[in-house]
């Protein structure tokens, strides 16, 4: 009929708690794999136990609540760009971005390599190689196919992943002796090694935030869920820990490498344990390649979003995903994955590391500035109670920094600099309209880039505003996903 409106776009499927819990947790840890070198590194099952109680409360937690907070009141695919964007500005969430993008990149680049690790696969270089493209292409696809996918598809492997460990706890009761768990030399400990494994293993809390425009109701989902990923990933880290530590003699410290939960499996279970483990750390890593690509290639449209970066960014498949983030962060993952496992993990704390300290950061300044901003879930703190929150997670931040290699500190160095001209590159082509770009971003509140036109909390309204301009309130998502 002449004059009828078109028929609405058919509502994409949203992400509720439990697949919301699952994504976190393999942003986070999907499972115990990787805390073994925590164990050599400590010297002993002592330093790691101790970290795995007290880091969680001093790093993990402090960085979920603010993960909480801030993605509910800025429920957008943005995430953390948002919140430096409100706070200090668009230069400073563009490097927070990049950084963190390529933070998350060498993240990624870790798992294919670590699957066919814990298969066992001695492969010759060229076919390797071959194996890691043929393996990241098949995950970037199941990635491209939807994020309720990727999130059903998180559920499963979590609890695949954490199912051998149950049987690893039963069998390993009877053989527990207590006293191992404070063993420890402390000549032997390698500080360096301890740090980056701990940090590695309990940061990207954060990370979720990049999904919080996909999520139902997220004002009052994503709280739910980062909780909820809290205690699944303490009690993933610490029972399997507590287990293999306690029934072990001391002496085997020195053997906790990567992968030495398989053998603890075999030593305590048998042979069909240790497989049994092996197969759950090849899926676990499937499941870690999902979330972390997920995230990364969400940030990516909605830093499009807010017209950060190109509008191409911000374009959809017909599943709803960020077609050409995904293959963006695809590219990254191929070309970073053949550096050795220490050199990324080193340069992608310390990145990862610069990032969270301007989270902090914001977090902060939007709690002085602007105390009145929508905030669905709020620490139950007041100001000078946030930033106390803040300081134990910052100096364990600047702790992994300094025992940094001087190499470390140089790259890291270089991928800023780099940042900071990317920045004026995509400004300037943004200024001679080289390339299409989505509304741009609301100056910054300190005027930096101009004289300032509003006060601070009309800027952090702005930036918020504008965010959410596009997206469905909770009630109308609400209604969407169950007219759908």
């Amino acid at each position: 009929m002449a004059g009828s409106p078109p028929a609405p776009a058919p509502a994409r499927p949203r992400l509720t708690v439990l697949p919301l819990i699952a994504l976190i947790f393999y942003d986070v840890s999907g499972g115990p794999f990787g805390i073994e070198d925590s164990v050599r590194a400590g010297s002993g099952a002592l330093l790691p136990i101790l970290g795995f109680l007290l880091l969680p409360i001093l790093w993990s937690l402090p960085e979920a609540l603010v993960t909480a907070e801030l993605a509910s009141a800025f429920p957008t695919n943005a995430g953390y760009v948002a919140w430096v964007s409100a706070a200090f500005g668009p230069a400073a969430a563009f490097l927070v971005g990049f950084t963190k993008w390529i933070s998350g990149s060498l993240d990624n680049a870790l798992y294919p390599v670590l699957f066919l690790d814990y298969l066992h696969l001695s492969l010759p270089p060229p076919s390797r190689s071959l194996a890691v493209v043929a393996l990241t292409a098949g995950l970037t696809y199941l990635n491209y196919r939807g994020l309720h996918l990727v999130g059903l598809s998180a559920l499963v492997l979590t609890a695949f992943s954490l199912s051998p460990f149950v049987a690893l706890t039963v069998l390993a009761a009877p053989q527990i002796r207590p006293s191992r768990w404070l063993a420890m030399d402390a000549a032997a400990i390698d500080l360096r090694g301890y740090f980056n494994s701990m940090f590695w293993n309990l940061n990207y809390w954060d990370k979720a935030s990049t999904l919080a425009g996909e999520v139902d109701e997220p004002r009052k989902t994503f709280p739910k869920a980062v909780f909820g990923a809290v205690g699944l990933v303490v009690g993933a880290y610490l029972i399997p820990l507590l287990a293999g530590t306690g029934a072990l003699p001391s002496e085997t410290a020195a053997e906790w490498t990567d992968g030495f939960f398989s053998e603890v499996g075999l030593r305590i279970g048998g042979p069909w344990l240790r497989v049994w483990i092996q197969a759950a750390a090849a899926m676990s890593n499937m499941g870690l390649f999902e979330a972390e690509m997920s995230s990364d290639s969400f940030q990516l449209l909605g830093m499009a979003e807010m017209g950060m970066i190109p509008a191409i960014f911000a374009c959809r498949s017909n599943h709803g995903t960020p077609t050409f983030g995904i293959l963006c962060s695809a590219a990254g993952v191929v070309v970073l994955s053949f550096m050795s496992f220490q050199e990324i993990l080193e340069f992608l704390n310390f990145l990862y590391g610069l990032g969270m300290l301007v989270v902090f950061a914001a977090f902060v300044k939007l709690r002085v500035k602007n105390p009145d901003l929508t905030r669905p879930y709020r620490i139950p703190v007041g100001t000078l109670g946030a930033a106390a929150m803040c300081v134990p997670p910052v100096v364990l931040i600047t702790t992994v920094m300094c025992l940094a290699s001087a190499r470390t500190i140089v790259v890291n160095a270089a991928v800023v600099v780099a940042g900071v001209v990317l920045y004026y590159g995509v400004e300037h082509a943004k200024r001679h309209a080289w390339v299409e770009f989505m509304a741009p971003v609301p100056p910054p509140p300190d005027g930096s880039d101009g004289p300032a036109m509003a006060s601070d909390a009309d800027d952090v309204e702005d930036v918020r505003a504008g965010l959410l301009a596009d997206e469905p309130s909770d009630d109308e998502a609400s209604a969407m996903s169950h007219s759908a």
